[in-house]
């Protein structure tokens, strides 16, 4: 038997284009996961209070250096963003129907208990 090398299937869009080799990534590209006991309390903090956060939504890789810090972009009204943002990776659509009336004192509380100072909510 001989071996076949079976192509790589590409992109349709790049299927004409010549192949490049693609440089090495820098080190600083690289993210850590996400951990440690910052990230664990604020994680503990957005469960607990019900909450929703862009961090989340969008799969932002930076999350575990800013939560491990203690902050975080709450969204309200839900896990659907009705901007629609081209660089975001938030599902977009229209707000529900109805909209949790507690939500305003489950945010306070996750900021007091952050011991924030400024707030970003979206």
């Amino acid at each position: 038997m001989r071996d076949l090398k079976i192509p790589e299937q590409r992109h349709p869009e790049k299927a004409k284009r010549p192949d490049s080799p693609q440089p090495k990534k820098p080190s600083w590209i690289r993210v850590k996961a996400p951990g440690g006991k910052g990230y664990a309390d604020t994680a503990k903090i957005m469960r607990d209070n019900k909450l929703v956060t862009v961090c989340e939504e969008a799969g932002c890789p930076n999350v575990g250096e800013c939560w491990s810090q203690g902050h975080a972009t709450m969204m309200i009204m839900g896990e659907v963003c009705t901007r629609a943002c081209t660089f975001c990776n938030i599902a977009t659509g229209k707000p529900p129907e109805a909209l949790d009336v507690f939500e305003p004192g489950r945010v306070a509380d996750a900021v007091a208990k952050l011991g924030l100072n400024h707030v970003v909510i979206t």
